[in-house]
């Protein structure tokens, strides 16, 4: 199979993939589900095992071979470079609140590189998706982040993490303070996956969080880096998956919310 063949195959199967988990996400809105503790705050429910075990199916039907990286224990080494990273539910905390924000989050990366990803909106049936080198889309049509020049002109969005809260390295309340004070607006959604594509389509000029995973930024990253934004750690320098700090931006304004989180030291 030749490359272009089999990268068309990785988004056909991206897309099936969260079509599946996106019907299986709906029907659990409709009804009382199971519910567990990973941690005190940390919830999962019995909507995301049956997600994440059904992306994998639809993965591995066609590339067996292929790692997985999964929010919820799905890890499958591969033999080779090529790996999904996958969050079934993002936004599970608001899923069993029944708060309208929550999506499904699937990256594909090669070599270290993410070079593909797709994040789907059930309720409002957007699909977000981006491949390296070739633009972002919402549904097929091409989005760009904003043009706001100035932080102070800026709508953000940020989140505070239920893993290991007690962690001062984790405490994203000084920061959330100092932007406060500096910007019009910081909206907390509870999905970083979809506040990354909010910033890729310019609902959002600005986004930053501590301590999300791979599976939260893979694919979200991906699509502001393509829609003409930029993403960066805390120091401007380039993000890794597992990064500790995650700044995404128009770009317009990357400077400045570089040095405003500076001023916090953990």
């Amino acid at each position: 199979m030749h490359l272009e063949q089999e990268f068309e195959s990785v988004r056909n199967v991206g897309r099936e993939a969260v079509r599946r988990a996106g019907v299986i996400l709906l029907e659990g809105y409709s009804r009382d589900i199971k519910i567990s503790y990973k941690g005190e705050i940390d919830l999962v429910t019995e909507v995301d095992w049956a997600s994440e075990k059904e992306i994998i199916r639809v993965i591995h039907a066609s590339f067996p071979r292929h790692g997985i990286l999964g929010e919820e224990g799905g890890i499958v080494p591969g033999p080779g470079s090529e790996r999904w990273i996958i969050d079934p539910l993002d936004g599970t905390t608001n899923y069993t609140h029944h708060f309208p924000f929550f999506g499904i989050s699937i990256g594909f990366e090669s070599e270290g590189e993410v070079l593909y990803g797709i994040v789907f909106d059930p309720l409002r049936n957007q699909t977000f998706e981006a491949v390296k080198g070739e633009g972002a889309t919402l549904n097929g049509t091409p989005i760009h982040v904003s043009e706001t020049p100035l932080l102070s002109r800026s709508l953000l969005a940020t989140g505070f993490s239920s893993s290991q809260p007690e962690d001062p390295r984790r405490d994203n309340l000084p920061h959330f303070n100092r932007f406060s004070r500096k910007v019009q607006g910081i909206r907390r959604t509870g999905s970083a996956a979809l506040d990354l594509c909010y910033v890729a389509m310019g609902a959002l000029d600005g986004f930053w969080e501590i301590g999300l995973s791979p599976w939260d930024t893979a694919a979200g990253s991906l699509i502001v880096r393509e829609a003409g934004g930029r993403v960066s750690d805390r120091q401007d320098g380039k993000h890794e998956l597992t990064s500790p700090l995650i700044v995404a931006s128009n770009g317009l304004i990357h400077q400045e919310m570089i040095s405003l989180l500076s001023e916090v030291t953990c």
